[in-house]
Order: structure tokens, then sequence, then C-alpha cells
């Protein structure tokens, strides 16, 4: 059990204050030495006397007894409704509680929020087994700034007004984990097949070639513009379940690792600067991060070592 954040002495010093008094120090003075209350002296003297060293450890205040808990009938009868989809207002109505006691009840389930009542889907990871077979692609809207936010300055009332968007267009190798992302102006069909041919070139360049794709639903993915380039880049194009982002994740989290990391890891005075700062950062996420997925090893580390030696010459 945890000691209180307040508690004076320790198990061992209580011991030793009880060991004081037991070699003939008067209570007073070895409270004192302690830093506790002489009635605290005697009190563990007495627990010690009675039980031993185990009286001297910490325990629970809980009561023995509790005559006005609630029935464990009544207990049973809240989670039993609750599991129905009851809302808390209504179980107490109905069991004859006030709403108060329903959410403690609740609390203590872990049943209070309605979304507690339905399991966790299974986590299901997933990798294809070499570099290329499925390259994930997403987009990441950021808000275009001339000048630091409030965030930075604390002032809420200097804003880069109409200041627009750029979108963060992203892919990410299903196997090796390497990434490939630019900024650019909008998310129309136009922009995503210009995105993906300088992606396709990008791991052509590391010797990858790109064989399907997966995307969301988007206007842009759906459009015949990217559907013919897919089909003339020999691509197969493959779409993630509606409203269900997870079935992306390796997008969705690359995604998250670029805001933490880069978008918003330091104070940028505009957002031409924050973006001058995706390609290095880009290239340090590639070639030196650390990859907890990959064996805390770096994702570029999972392609095989070309014939001009450029990861062994790579620093």
């Amino acid at each position: 059990m945890n000691i209180h954040q307040n508690a004076r002495l320790t198990p061992k010093g209580r011991a030793l204050l009880v060991r004081r008094i037991l070699a003939g120090e008067t209570p007073p003075a070895a409270a004192a030495a302690g830093g506790v209350s002489e009635r605290t002296a005697r009190s563990w003297l007495a627990r010690y006397r009675s039980e031993g060293e185990a009286g001297l450890d910490d325990r629970s205040s809980r009561p023995r007894h509790s005559p006005r808990r609630t029935p464990q009938t009544v207990v049973d009868r809240v989670v039993a409704l609750r599991r129905q989809r009851w809302t808390g207002r209504r179980i107490a109505r109905t069991v004859g509680v006030s709403p108060a006691t329903v959410s403690r009840l609740l609390r203590r389930a872990g049943l209070n929020r309605l979304r507690d009542l339905e399991p966790a889907p299974p986590v299901r990871r997933y990798e294809h087994h070499a570099p290329g077979e499925r390259l994930p692609l997403d987009i990441k809207k950021l808000g275009r700034f001339q000048r630091a936010g409030h965030r930075v300055t604390g002032d809420k009332t200097r804003r880069s007004r109409a200041a627009g968007w750029e979108f963060v267009h992203v892919a990410v190798d299903d196997h090796s984990r390497i990434a490939f992302s630019q900024i650019l102006p909008d998310e129309r069909s136009r922009s995503a097949v210009e995105f993906l041919h300088a992606a396709v070139a990008y791991y052509h360049s590391l010797g990858v070639g790109i064989r399907r794709l997966l995307t969301d639903n988007g206007s842009c993915y759906r459009s015949r513009y990217f559907r013919r380039t897919c089909r003339h880049l020999g691509i197969r194009h493959y779409f993630t379940r509606p409203y269900t982002p997870r079935t992306n994740g390796k997008a969705e989290r690359f995604i998250q690792t670029a805001l933490r990391e880069w978008a918003y890891a330091r104070s940028y005075l505009s957002s031409l600067q924050r973006a001058d700062h995706l390609l290095p950062w880009l290239h340090d996420y590639n070639w030196h991060r650390p990859h907890a997925s990959l064996g805390y090893n770096p994702p570029i580390s999972r392609l095989p070592p070309p014939r001009n030696n450029l990861l062994r010459l790579h620093s």
C-alpha cells in the first residue's frame, strides 16, 4: 500500500520510534525526535504491542462496517439496467436512489460512459511481406499563418486572418514504414495525382516499385483522373472501409507523429518556415529515427542494401 503523502513516518521510522521507547526513552522525547506528536508515538507503540512488526505497516482507512452502504442487490440492479443502455436518471427513478448514487456506482463498475458498454475491438496488426506491396496515402489539412499564433505569444488578438489552408499529402510504405510527404495547395484530384507521381518516383529511387495503393474514400481518390493514373502506372487501388480510419492505421499514425515531431514541435514564425522543416524532419524519420515496430531500427533498414552501397555511405 502506498504511504500517504503527508505521513511523517515510514514503517522503518515507526519501528525506530518504538525501539527508542522500549529502550527506555520517554514517549515525548521519542516523538520529538521523530517529528510527530506524543499521541502518535503512543498509538504506534500500542499497535506494536498488540500486533508486532506487522502492526507498523500501512493499512486501509476504510471502516470495517458501513451500515449505510448501498445494498448489493441494488448495485446489481443498477449495473443490469445500465447494460440495457438505460440513462442514469432513468435508473435512479426506477431503482429509488439518487442520481449521484447511480453515478458513483456506475463509475465504480466502469460503466459511467455508454461507450464502456461496448467491448473494444480487437487489435488486428498486419504487415505486407515486401516493400511496395501496399502504399497507404492520406491527407492532413493545416492552417497557414504569417506570424506566431496565440499558443506561442499568448495574445489571441494577433491572428493570421484569411491565411487559408495547406494540405500535407503523406505516403507510408506498409512493410518498411518509409514515409514520403509533400505540402500542396489543395486536396483535389490534380494535387492527389501530382503527389502520387512524386511518391512513386521517390520510392523508385530507393529501388521500391509500388504495386498497390490504400486510401480513404475522399473525392480526390475517387475521381476518374486518379483512377486513370493508377491504371497507367499499373497500380491496383484499394479503399478503406467508410468511417473506419483504423483500416488506414499506418498513415494515420504517421500523421500523428508528424504533427507531434514536426508541425507542433517548435515555434515557427510562419507556415513557410514550418514547410522548410518538413524535408529535414522526414529525412531523419526515414534514416535515423528508431521505430518501435521495427525493433527500434529506422525504416530504411527494412530495404535490402543497394548496389552502390548508399545505405553504408549515408550519414
